[in-house]
């Protein structure tokens, strides 16, 4: 189910949106969220994910850095995101105080 803030997104963007359905689940580093910038990036979803990937601050390559969870509990962890979550995947986002970063990265599509 698309909201109407995420179509509203989709199209400020010029984005065919792709729902992020509520029983797939994301990757999110659930212990960096307090550090900003918020970001996220969307993989091509398989095998019951959404293809998000959602972390504060920097970007870390520890084995456990990102942790599963049912999309539907975003909202509970990242509320400001919610608008940004029916972006097709090859889009990322960056969020903080007075900014917002929206932009299409083709590498994430490569496989």
């Amino acid at each position: 189910m698309i909201s109407e803030d995420q179509a509203r997104t989709c199209e400020t963007y010029g984005v065919d949106p792709v729902a992020c359905e509520p029983d797939l689940k994301v990757g999110i580093a659930l212990a960096s969220l307090q550090q900003l910038p918020l970001n996220a990036l969307r993989h091509r979803p398989e095998a019951g994910t959404a293809g998000w990937y959602i972390w504060g601050g920097e970007l870390s390559d520890a084995p456990n850095f990102f942790q599963p969870l049912h999309a539907s509990h975003l909202d509970e962890y990242v509320p400001g995101l919610l608008p940004y979550l029916a972006l097709a995947p090859g889009w990322r986002v960056l969020l903080a105080p007075d900014q917002v970063e929206v932009w299409h990265d083709p590498a994430l599509l490569v496989e």
